[in-house]
């Protein structure tokens, strides 16, 4: 059994916190929770009937807590993921695993030293439509791949970002290419491989926030293929989409819904006949953006852990979408192309001002 820490009980505690503590992840339970806002922490806390902490050193003092879940705000990941490695505790960090390149690597070296294993969170690579899809490339059925878009459409009003005052700056959350398209950022990064170079532009349509809510890019992969990137949180009144496309010579691939869910066309060149059964059998209706892709998530954080097996998002991989998400930053501020591996020297993302 691995017990798990909450470290965090904002907006996305409730995701985690619900399957460690509704015993819906096999071979884990919920043992603790901390937040310094004592409200937090008490509310799930008292719902699952685990112990309730306000400062972190006491939290991690713990003999019982194996490994943490850090839901704190991104800027913050740094300092907490250190702090829990130091402890000895393995890591589930939310993403984006930090918001710099160099507190990233911190990370990463901390957690090798300490001899604990980080796990960064992108569910979204274990929603079932996905998984089929990689299941596809993987047997070499796209052939030459051509172009990947992925499209984020969701609806942030102002009262999202007014819940907590971390939300939509540089310092410690970013804009929507860091926070709620993150996942689809990485997901065409995995689809098609490493990244030459990327242009991008950003705005800030309707919320009163330091970072954009609309951003638009162009990317150009390694293998010769195009990319596009279209992200904003200001589609009103509701959440419209989140969704992948995947074009290559010998077949197509869309899946849509909001939360990358479901199958919209799925057709190659060479079919085989159960291709006719895979938009209905593979497509899911999550009940919010967060998805399915969680629970999936865990089972294989728990299945690493106790078989010592290699993590599907450790902290290089997750480090590798950081890197992609800082070259579209630093695009943005100088207008130009940025060509990857590079070293920001514009991008405000992770800067207190």
């Amino acid at each position: 059994m691995i017990r798990f820490g909450l470290l965090g009980c904002g907006r996305i505690a409730k995701r985690h916190s619900d399957l460690l503590g509704g015993n819906h992840i096999e071979g884990a339970s919920l043992v603790a929770v901390c937040d310094p806002i004592r409200a937090r922490a008490d509310a799930i806390a008292g719902k699952f009937g685990v112990a309730a902490h306000y400062d972190m050193d006491e939290f991690l003092a713990r003999k019982d807590i194996d490994a943490v879940a850090v839901l704190t705000p991104s800027g913050l990941h740094p300092a907490h993921v250190i702090a829990c490695a130091k402890a000895g505790k393995h890591v589930v960090v939310e993403k984006p695993m930090a918001l710099r390149l160099q507190d990233a690597d911190d990370m990463i070296r901390a957690c090798d030293e300490a001899g604990v294993k980080m796990f960064i969170v992108k569910q979204n690579r274990f929603n079932v439509p996905v998984a089929k899809a990689r299941e596809a490339l993987d047997a070499g059925r796209f052939g030459k791949l051509i172009l990947g878009t992925v499209r984020v459409r969701w609806c942030r009003d102002q009262a999202y970002y007014d819940q907590d005052d971390w939300r939509g700056t540089w310092a410690y959350d970013g804009g929507v290419l860091t926070n709620q398209a993150s996942h689809h950022v990485d997901m065409l990064e995995w689809f098609f491989g490493d990244v030459v170079s990327v242009h991008a532009r950003a705005a800030t349509a309707l919320a009163r926030i330091e970072t954009e809510d609309t951003a638009v890019a162009t990317l150009k992969f390694r293998n010769g293929a195009l990319g596009i990137i279209e992200a904003t949180t200001a589609a009103r009144p509701t959440d419209l989409e989140g969704s992948l496309s995947i074009l290559g010579e010998r077949g197509t691939i869309e899946i849509s819904g909001f939360a990358v869910n479901q199958i919209r066309h799925w057709r190659f060149l060479d079919e085989l006949p159960s291709d006719k059964d895979v938009v209905e059998k593979f497509s899911v209706n999550p009940p919010n953006v967060y998805g399915f892709g969680h629970q999936a998530y865990y089972h294989h954080v728990i299945d690493c852990l106790v078989n010592q097996r290699a993590a599907l998002v450790d902290g290089l991989e997750g480090r590798k979408s950081l890197e992609l998400i800082s070259a579209l930053y630093e695009s943005i501020e100088t207008g130009a192309e940025v060509a990857l591996r590079f070293t920001p020297r514009l991008s405000r993302l992770g800067v207190v001002s």
